[in-house]
C-alpha cells in the first residue's frame, strides 16, 4: 500500500509513473480473479483504491502549479 505521504514527496513525473504500475498490477490481479486463480479478492480493492489517492494527489500537485 503506497500512503498519501510517499506519494506527497514524488514529483508530478513520479506520481504518473506510480499510477501506470498500479494500472498495471490492477489490470493483472483482474486476470487473475477471471481464470479463478486469485486468492485474496481484497487486493482489488486496496490497489484500486491506491489507484484513486495517488490520482488525487497528482490532481492537487496540478492544480499547485
Amino acid at each position: 500500500m503506497t500512503k498519501a505521504t510517499e506519494l506527497r514527496q514524488k514529483d508530478v513525473a513520479g506520481i504518473e509513473a506510480e499510477i501506470k504500475a498500479l494500472q498495471k498490477a490492477h489490470f493483472g490481479l483482474r486476470m487473475q480473479k477471471a481464470t479463478q486463480q486469485l486468492g485474496n479478492t481484497n487486493t482489488l480493492r486496496t490497489t484500486r483504491r491506491d489507484i484513486a489517492r495517488a490520482k488525487t494527489i497528482l490532481a492537487e500537485k496540478q492544480a499547485a502549479k
